[in-house]
Order: structure tokens, then C-alpha cells, then sequence
């Protein structure tokens, strides 16, 4: 995944550099060494969010294992798609300004629970809580939060289960525990999410307006989720029906 460019401003010694380069035109260095000035800026930035790129690819394969795994078993597959994110400078810089964390690398790996974020979708509820129990069951994943908002949904109406966990990572002389945000939910949770999500931003609407459509996005919100109800429960006379053909 490619990472947005933004200006480092993560501590002090980036802060300077970066200083340095926005007086470039009085300084009297040439355009190879701005280079290098720029490259020595981004070096911590660029590995710091790369422990972050490896946790994703970490927890995507056991994913994908445990999906493969059930299919071998005869099973479904419960997955429909997985996807990942590394969150943006800005929306860091905005979470810092927001909950008054320290400018430092440390202080958003410390604070920070999301910098890396997989959305598992699948097909039914039933799938997610079993993803997530065999998930968990890992001896290298350490769950770090769990908030089930499947079983309580937030006000607006969203429905998903997060995970904050830490996973190891290996790199050529050492092991890191990074941080990482999984969400699980089904296709309907997701387009739902993703609707709202795109129309919650629209701020150029009277409050009244933007109440009542409010209001819709709820009650579209309980339909999806009677919908999800309804497909697991044809599911389960299915498997039913196939476990005991005889009645």
C-alpha cells in the first residue's frame, strides 16, 4: 500500500529538518544534498509505518489461512474480501491535535490503536464470531480491546465487530509487537458503513435536514441487520436439512 505524503512532523529532529528544507532557497547547499537532507527526514517516518504495512500482511495470512482451512473442511468459505489501510499523516495529525497526543513516534505507537486497520467481510454474523474466536485462539495474537458493536450497535446505527490486537513482527535482528485495528462484518454491515459513511460528510445541508436523513440511515441500519438475521437463519435450516436429510 502506498503511503500519503504529508510533512513529517512527528518530532522534534524531523520538525527541524523540515525547517531547514522550507529555507532551502537561503541556504546554500545544492540539489543533491537537499535530496539527501530530504531522504535522512523521511528514513524514521518510513520505517516506522512500515512495522505497520507488516502487521497487515501478518494478520491478512491468517485470514487467508483459516478461510482456506475451512474450505478444505468442505465448509464455505466465510470470507467475501479482506481489506487493509494504513492511516494517513493527516488523519494522525488530526487524532494527535484531537486527543492531545505527544508529536513522537513513540506517542502514536503508544496511543495510537489504528494506524493499521483490516476490514474482514463475510458472508454471515455466525461467520464473524467464529473468524474472530479462531483468530484470537493464535498463541502469537494478544488481544488488546475488544468492542462488539454487533451486539451493540452505536447509536447511528453501525454494526461491526472490532478487534484492537498486537501481533509480532520479524525483521532481520529483531521482534516487534505491533498494534493493529480488525473489524469484522457482513457484506450488509459493510455497504451500509460505506454509504454512511460518504454521506455523513455532507455539511453543506440545514441541521433539520441532516436530522431526519440521520434518522433513515438508522432505520436502514435495523433493516440491514434483520436482513443479516434472516439469511442466517435460512442458512441454518439449510445446514439442517443437510445434517439430518431424513428429518
Amino acid at each position: 500500500m502506498d503511503y500519503p505524503m504529508s510533512q513529517p512532523q512527528f518530532n522534534s529532529q524531523n520538525m527541524e529538518i523540515m525547517r531547514q528544507m522550507q529555507d532551502f532557497a537561503e541556504i546554500d547547499i545544492t540539489e543533491t544534498e537537499f535530496i539527501d537532507l530530504l531522504e535522512v527526514s523521511m528514513m524514521p517516518i518510513q520505517q516506522f509505518f512500515t512495522y505497520y504495512k507488516c502487521a497487515i500482511m501478518e494478520i491478512e495470512t491468517k485470514f487467508k489461512v483459516l478461510n482456506e482451512q475451512f474450505s478444505l473442511n468442505g465448509e464455505s468459505n466465510p470470507i467475501e474480501f479482506i481489506q487493509s489501510r494504513i492511516k494517513s499523516y493527516g488523519s494522525i495529525l488530526r487524532k494527535i491535535s484531537a486527543k492531545d497526543i505527544p508529536r513522537s513516534l513513540d506517542g502514536i505507537e503508544s496511543q495510537i490503536n489504528d494506524v493499521a486497520g483490516i476490514r474482514v467481510v463475510c458472508s454471515f454474523v455466525q461467520d464473524i464470531y467464529r473468524l474472530a474466536d479462531c483468530f484470537l485462539q493464535q498463541d502469537d495474537i494478544t488481544l488488546l480491546e475488544r468492542k462488539d458493536y454487533i451486539q451493540n450497535p452505536k447509536p447511528n446505527g453501525y454494526r461491526s465487530l472490532h478487534l484492537i490486537v498486537a501481533v509480532p513482527i520479524f525483521l532481520e535482528n529483531e521482534k516487534r509487537l505491533v498494534k493493529a485495528e480488525v473489524q469484522l462484518r457482513t457484506l450488509a454491515m459493510d455497504f451500509w458503513a460505506s454509504l454512511e459513511h460518504k454521506l455523513r460528510y455532507k455539511k453543506n445541508l440545514p441541521d433539520e435536514t441532516l436530522n431526519v436523513l440521520a434518522g433513515d440511515l438508522k432505520r436502514c441500519a435495523d433493516e440491514s441487520a434483520r436482513w443479516d438475521a434472516k439469511m442466517q437463519e435460512i442458512r441454518n435450516q439449510i445446514q439442517d436439512a443437510e445434517a439430518f436429510p431424513n428429518g
